[in-house]
C-alpha cells in the first residue's frame, strides 16, 4: 500500500492467504491443474481485506454474520446469508463485522478451472456471475441457503479426502454452484445467436475482457481501437462494428469507452499511478486526450476523481 493509503499490487492466490493468516481446509495445487484453497471461518473478531485486485476467483457462502463489500466503486452492505463472488477483473475489499461468523471459502485460479481439458471448462470471465458490471452478491432465503450449503459442504469434504481424482469432484461441484446461483438470480446475458455474426461478437468480447486489468505502466493496453480488435480477429472492422452492433445493440467503440473508463476509473482511484501514467497506459498519446474523453463520458475529470479518492483514502 502506498503513502496515500491506495493499492498498486495484484495479489496471487499464495500471497492473498499468507496475508490473510487464514486456516485452510486445503490448498491444492497440482501441475497442469492450478491452485485451489478450501477454507472455512467461524470467529467473533472483526476482520478486514485490503482493497487491491486479486489474480484468482472467488467464491463463499455466508451464512451467517455481516459486513460490507467494496467492489470497484460501489459498497454493498450485507447483512443476511449470500453468495459471493469476486474475480481477477474487479478490485475489491470487504469488512466484516463483530459477532459470529460462519462461511465457507473456496479460490482458484483460472488453470484449476480450466483443468487439463476437462469438459465445459470455458473462461470465466465470460460468465455472466463474474462479470465487471455484475452484482457480486447474491442475498439468499433459507430455501436457497440449504440448497447451497450442502454443496460448499461437499468442497470441504472431497478437498480433504484421499480420493485420487478428487481435482475433478471439486470441479464438478464448482459448476453445480455456478448453475445454482444462476438459477437464483439469471444474470441479463446477451443473445448471441449461433451463427458467424454471433461468433464474432463473442470473441470480441473474450479478447475485450482479457486485455484488463492493467497491472503495471510497463505493459499498456495492446489493443485500442476496433481496427485493432478487427486485425486480432482477422475480420473487416466494419463487419466487426455491423455484427456487435446488431447482437448487442451499441457500437464497439462504445464497449470499448465503458470498459476504458472502468479501468481509468479504478486506477485513479486505487493505484498511485500517475494520471500521466494511467493515460499512456490506456493508450492516449497525450494527458489532455485523456482527460476529454475521461470528461465527455463521466461529467467529471481525473483529477476530480484521484481527490475524492485521496480525501477518502
Amino acid at each position: 500500500m502506498s503513502q496515500t493509503g491506495l493499492v498498486d499490487s495484484t495479489e496471487t492466490i499464495h500471497e492473498y492467504h499468507r496475508t490473510c493468516q487464514v486456516d485452510l481446509t486445503t490448498a491444492i495445487q497440482t501441475p497442469g491443474l492450478g491452485q485451489c484453497n478450501i477454507y472455512t471461518t467461524e470467529q467473533s473478531r472483526p476482520r478486514r481485506l485490503a482493497y487491491g485486485r486479486r489474480t484468482f476467483y472467488k467464491m463463499h457462502l455466508l451464512s451467517v454474520g455481516s459486513g460490507c463489500l467494496h467492489h470497484a466503486s460501489r459498497s454493498l452492505r450485507v447483512e443476511r446469508p449470500a453468495l459471493i463472488f469476486t474475480n481477477p477483473l474487479v478490485p475489491y475489499s470487504a469488512h466484516y463485522d463483530a459477532g459470529p461468523q460462519q462461511a465457507i471459502y473456496c479460490s482458484f485460479n483460472e488453470e484449476f478451472w480450466q483443468g487439463s481439458g476437462w469438459a465445459n471448462s470455458t473462461s470465466l470471465a465470460g460468465s455472466p456471475l463474474f462479470r465487471p458490471d455484475s452484482s457480486p452478491v447474491l442475498l439468499l432465503e433459507n430455501e436457497q441457503l440449504a440448497r447451497l450449503r450442502p454443496l460448499f459442504e461437499q468442497l470441504v469434504s472431497q478437498a480433504t479426502s484421499d480420493y485420487a481424482h478428487r481435482c475433478e469432484v471439486l470441479h464438478t461441484f464448482l459448476q453445480l454452484i455456478l448453475h445454482e446461483a444462476l438459477r437464483i438470480e439469471p444474470q441479463p446475458e446477451q443473445a448471441i445467436p449461433p451463427n458467424a455474426t454471433g461468433r464474432i461478437v463473442a470473441l470480441f468480447l473474450g479478447l475485450l475482457n482479457r486485455q484488463f486489468p492493467l497491472v503495471t505502466v510497463a505493459q499498456p493496453l495492446p489493443l485500442r481501437t476496433p481496427q485493432e480488435y478487427a486485425e486480432a480477429l482477422a475480420v473487416h472492422v466494419n463487419c466487426l462494428n455491423r455484427a456487435v452492433r446488431d447482437v448487442t445493440g451499441k457500437t464497439t467503440s462504445q464497449h470499448l469507452a465503458e470498459r476504458l473508463v472502468l479501468e481509468a476509473t479504478t486506477l485513479l482511484q486505487h493505484s498511485h499511478w500517475s494520471i500521466s501514467d494511467i493515460a499512456d497506459a490506456l493508450g492516449f498519446a497525450y494527458p489532455t486526450y485523456f482527460h476529454k474523453f475521461f470528461k465527455k463520458h463521466t461529467g467529471t475529470t481525473p483529477l476530480q476523481v484521484r481527490q475524492a479518492a485521496l480525501v477518502e483514502g
